[in-house]
């Protein structure tokens, strides 16, 4: 089961209060749904693939509404062959679709009434309605985070869009063939959306998951930093010492000053060590403190001696 579909479950299985059912099957019924007529019936028919939310559905749709419900299972003939689940409510089609407040007298509305979503609970329930219809989200074992949920209406999207802002989600919108694709790329947001739509377990497990790769990254991005000092440290040794050898070369060495003669000693019996360690083996030797700066301004002064020797 792929982890979409294990959030998808999940979902399925929140209690909802009756104005949150209601909100949740709005969305569901507006994205995925088509109303039918059928012996002068107006009848709705509901293709879903998961069997949990075609559970979920049917029990939602039976409780409130007593309607007759036909379910048919189809098997797919193409890629996964997987099985369909038809959903036909046989009656009540266009008072259903008034109470989700996505049907009036002047037929299909573009986004639901705004009682549907009036209340922070019924947002919510509304969104985790329009994920189990259309929505999807990569498994946090892979690097790339992305949540989304697809419907053909250019309104619907930005409405959904706007709920998701309601809670700090910042959801971009996108043109997919045919379809409008709401998306969410930002891990954390991706976690609080899957908080308020009912998924707890899956948003430790996706927190878990992203929390362990961002500190083995961090941990490969220091090493990284680590290596890359580590090597800078030795050619800036090794600089510093053929400096020091060609002094030494050309009879040079012994003439300067006591303050450069007692740091190119230094840098020479300890080729690789780093400034900061330079520092303490200075003061260990010498008992007197020295700066960084000071350190590097004798490095740096016996390396332009020793050039100069090249110019001459």
């Amino acid at each position: 089961m792929s982890f979409s579909s294990e959030v998808k479950h999940e979902i399925t299985t929140v209690e909802n209060k009756p104005c949150c059912q209601r909100a949740m099957l709005s969305a569901f019924l507006h994205i995925n749904s088509n109303l039918l007529i059928v012996n002068k019936q107006m009848q709705l028919q509901i293709e879903i693939e998961n069997a949990a939310i075609a559970k979920r559905m049917y029990s939602i749709i039976k409780d409130r509404y007593a309607v007759e419900i036909e379910l048919t299972m189809v098997r797919k003939q193409r890629l996964n062959k997987s099985n369909v689940y038809v959903l036909r409510v046989l009656e009540k089609g266009i008072e259903i679709l008034e109470d989700v407040g996505i049907y009036s007298s002047k037929g299909m509305r573009q986004t639901p009434s705004r009682i549907i979503t009036l209340k922070d609970c019924c947002a919510k329930s509304y969104l985790a309605g329009a994920f189990l219809a259309s929505g999807s989200i990569n498994a946090p074992t892979t690097a790339n985070y992305h949540l989304e949920i697809s419907t053909t209406e250019d309104d619907l999207a930005v409405y959904i869009q706007k709920l998701m802002q309601q809670f700090d989600i910042e959801a971009r919108i996108t043109k997919r063939r045919s379809k409008q694709v709401v998306y969410v790329k930002a891990a954390d947001q991706i976690a609080d959306f899957l908080k308020i739509t009912g998924a707890h377990a899956k948003t430790l497990e996706f927190e878990d998951v992203r929390i362990q790769r961002d500190f083995k990254n961090s941990l490969t991005r220091l090493d990284n930093c680590e290596v890359a000092n580590e090597m800078k440290t030795i050619k800036a040794g090794n600089q510093q010492i053929d400096a020091i050898q060609k002094l030494i070369a050309h009879n040079r060495y012994n003439y300067l000053e006591e303050r450069l003669v007692r740091i190119g000693d230094l840098r020479m019996s300890y080729p690789e060590s780093s400034l900061n360690e330079l520092i303490e083996l200075y003061q260990e030797a010498h008992n007197e403190p020295i700066s960084k700066s000071g350190l590097q301004h004798r490095l740096k002064k016996i390396i332009e001696l020793a050039n100069k020797i090249e110019e001459k």
